[in-house]
């Protein structure tokens, strides 16, 4: 064997032990995680949904792992700043990111980002979805979606709505809802969607394509009034409000998300332990009634490849929203 053979045989023989002491050491990494307390970072001001469904997670899994689970909110960038802490984290799975529509939205909404959305991230879990409930404020006189298409239109100016910021849900989902309809409605952001919700009940704006949190605790004290819901199917928050699907608008069908990312070359042993703790909190029933009180459904993903296909689904299917509405950063 000449010395260029050895060489490479020699080689060979290295990197299959590399690789065999690689593999035996974040298996026995895994078998410990975790040893230390863990976070949630939400890139979203407190006291919304996405805030809300951390904090309640985030008990559960203390709960599940025996270790402290902290959630930080690290808000700012249409929820960049909190994303990009963590793609620039340790691939370890002490880190985790709470993402929500943003997330998918910001690639083709922002002219460039600190990260790259599909490659910094390993998405775990989805764990919630919303319908996104279309209601006015109590002033506006309308009862009915064609009621309000009728105003809508004849005063094309005069009405406005608030959303949590340029490319959330509320966002896409009145975008859409104006495209489907020939209206013109004005977008009001705000610094979360609480503010927005505050504003819709003091008047400051009329219209609102919020969630059943931010949306049905006032439709119920009478500072609203909820006329339908985005979703396929009718909601178990609002059960007697028509679809839109239902009034004609066919295969309408938009919700709200929440999921748990890790960075990008997390062990797929850690992976799937995030994955399984949060899927048997978001199995229990506590968990769930808790959720659902919050005007959330808990929704987990069957894997985190399943999970991984929705949000790469949901990067074209938001981009194709944001290029035919002509959505900008505000």
């Amino acid at each position: 064997m000449n010395n260029a053979n050895i060489l490479q045989s020699y080689l060979c023989h290295f990197a299959a032990i590399l690789l065999l002491v690689t593999g035996l050491h974040s298996h026995t990494f895994a078998q410990t995680f975790p040893s230390k307390p863990l976070r949630i970072i939400a890139p979203y001001t407190a006291g919304g949904p996405a805030d809300v469904i951390s904090r309640i997670l985030a008990e559960r899994l203390e709960s599940y792992f025996q270790q402290r689970v902290l959630v930080e909110n690290r808000t700012g960038g249409n929820a960049s700043i909190g994303t990009d802490f963590v793609a620039k984290s340790a691939s370890d799975g002490y880190t985790m990111l709470l993402g929500a529509p943003a997330h998918t939205a910001n690639p083709s909404l922002m002219k460039s980002l600190p990260y790259d959305t599909e490659k910094d991230f390993t998405a775990v879990s989805m764990v919630m979805e919303q319908p996104m409930v279309i209601a006015v404020h109590h002033s506006v006189p309308v009862n009915s979606i064609a009621e309000l298409v009728t105003l809508l239109k004849a005063n094309p100016t005069k009405y406005n709505y608030g959303t949590s910021g340029a490319g959330g849900p509320q966002h896409l989902m009145a975008e859409i809802f104006k495209s489907a309809t020939g209206t013109q409605i004005q977008h009001i952001p705000y610094r979360g969607a609480s503010a927005a919700a505050a504003a819709l009940v003091a008047g400051d704006t009329q219209i609102s394509f919020g969630t059943p949190t931010n949306t049905m605790p006032f439709v119920k004290n009478g500072q609203l009034r909820a006329l339908a819901v985005s979703t396929s199917k009718r909601s178990p928050f609002a059960p007697d409000l028509p679809t839109l699907n239902e009034l004609g608008f066919t295969n309408f069908n938009y919700s709200a998300w929440a999921g748990i990312f890790v960075p990008a070359g997390t062990p797929k042993d850690i992976v799937n332990k995030l994955h399984d703790g949060l899927n048997k909190a978001l199995r229990e029933k506590e968990t769930r009634d808790r959720i659902f009180v919050s005007g959330m459904q808990s929704a987990g993903s069957s894997s985190s490849e399943e999970f991984s296909q929705f949000i790469k689904m949901d990067i074209t299917r938001t981009a194709k929203i944001i290029k035919e509405t002509g959505i900008q950063p505000e």
